[in-house]
């Protein structure tokens, strides 16, 4: 989810947004971006501001590192992200960053709209892309089958759950549910322990719900939008919905396991597990340091396991690139890139400075890559991890099995209709699961229709 979905609690090539306002030095630049002396200035945005000093710094030595190295290239960084609302405007206007940084839910329609660079022509020699996983590659893929920019961080959707909830219920902490009637048991025995103790927690407001429940429909096996002759349409009105509504309202109405205080938020949910009173709710790895840091709580407490069902929602970021930048702009953009987000050779260097840092290592994602590359990762994660990851190894194990599904199009404004959904179902026993379904897809037609 965008807002959510910005998350690398590990701080390794992947983990620090871009930061670090260094001016570019040198003569001045020509249009191409290039200097009498053969310089390239080029402009990434996500600088943090002066308030997080921590990421700054960190970025300040990296710029310092990558110039150094890179003798050619000049940073010139900028506070800010994507902001949908001022895009246009800015790159109307020459305001636009050489690189800027997405979520995975912008890629395809500023593709669509012309207003990113295909920078497949330069990806020739660039080190490790052929080891980036193919399917974070195909988010940043035009229908002309050309290349546009290039993922740097990911996560999916998991069940995360309170191990020590497990072992008071007569559970198996390591052996977590992996369908989601064994979800419904194990939410009926925890949630009977009792003093308030939850056994599954979901989200139903500010857009929350409706991301939830896609993954929902993910997991049984259905669609949110599907594309049929170049049009966009509803497709939650079906099997998979109705399924996932009733498991829902079943454990919420008939189990009566998933409380009686409803219309949540991450927040809420987070600090119930944090309390120690909730069994088990829909989560992505970076959750589990939030909740430790927040709540004084220890990474032994808690589990990760694969979401239940064939697919499950994941997102994720990456960088594009103006469409005014100039060929000597892109190649430079490109090897920044890959310098400090997607280069497995820096990536001991990292883990162990983070590691030393506190920072949570051996967490389960972001994994960028695949095959060699990756297991070599995994494997300085390891000597260096400082979290139990014998608890993640329910989603290690089965992830390869769950698809992973990107956002819709038009997402946020898809989850405020299906947040509507969820709160009924979670609040009205009688809700008419197929009337709820029926509406919110005629909504969400209006709402596709305007994709392009």
């Amino acid at each position: 989810m965008v807002g959510i979905a910005r998350r690398q609690a590990l701080g390794l090539a992947v983990a620090t947004a871009l930061s670090l306002g260094l001016a570019a030095c040198g003569s001045p630049a020509e249009p191409s971006g290039v200097g009498k002396d053969g310089v390239v200035t080029i402009s990434v945005n996500g600088m943090p501001t002066k308030t997080q000093p921590a990421d700054r710094k960190d970025f300040e030595d990296l710029v310092k590192e990558f110039e150094a190295s890179h003798p050619k290239i000049k940073i010139d960084a900028r506070e800010g992200q994507m902001d949908p609302k001022t895009f246009a405007a800015k790159l109307a206007g020459g305001q636009l960053e050489d690189v800027f940084y997405v979520y995975f839910t912008d890629p395809a329609g500023l593709i669509q709209r012309h207003q990113a660079a295909d920078i497949t022509p330069y990806l020739k020699g660039v080190p490790y892309l052929q080891d980036v996983r193919p399917e974070l590659q195909d988010v940043f893929k035009g229908a002309d089958g050309k290349i546009y920019g290039l993922p740097t961080g990911n996560y999916s959707l998991g069940l995360l759950y309170n191990r020590e909830l497990f072992k008071k219920a007569g559970l198996d902490p390591d052996r977590p549910p992996a369908t989601w009637d064994e979800v419904r048991t194990a939410a009926k025995k925890i949630s009977g322990l009792g003093d308030g103790t939850v056994g599954y927690a979901d989200y139903s407001k500010n857009n929350q719900g409706g991301w939830h429940l896609t993954s929902w429909i993910y997991s049984m096996g259905g669609e949110v939008a599907t594309q049929q002759d170049g049009t966009w349409k509803a497709a939650f009105n079906s099997d998979a919905g109705r399924k996932a509504l009733q498991a829902l309202h079943d454990m919420r109405w008939t189990d009566n396991s998933m409380g009686t205080r409803q219309l949540l938020e991450i927040g809420d949910v987070q600090k119930m597990m944090g309390a120690g009173k909730l069994g088990m709710y829909m989560a992505g790895p970076d959750n589990i340091p939030t909740i430790v840091k927040q709540f004084e709580r220890e990474y032994d407490e808690y589990g990760l396991a694969a979401l239940p069902g064939t697919a499950t929602l994941g997102g994720g970021d990456g960088f594009m690139f103006n469409p005014k930048a100039s060929p000597e702009k892109i190649k430079a953009g490109l090897q920044w890139i890959q310098w400090k987000y997607l280069n497995p050779d820096r990536e001991e260097k990292n883990v162990k400075k983070f590691s030393g840092l506190g920072v949570p290592v051996g967490l389960p994602q972001p994994n960028l890559f695949g095959g060699a590359a990756q297991a070599k990762n995994d494997a300085i994660h390891a000597k260096y991890a400082n979290v139990p990851q014998q608890n993640y190894k329910p989603f290690v194990d089965r992830s390869p099995e769950v698809a992973v599904k990107v956002e819709p199009p038009n997402a946020q404004q898809l989850y405020t209709v299906l947040d509507s959904v969820m709160q009924a179902v979670l609040t009205k026993k009688d809700a008419d699961l197929d009337e709820l379904l029926e509406t919110a897809a005629k909504k969400a037609d209006t709402i596709l229709a305007t994709v392009r």
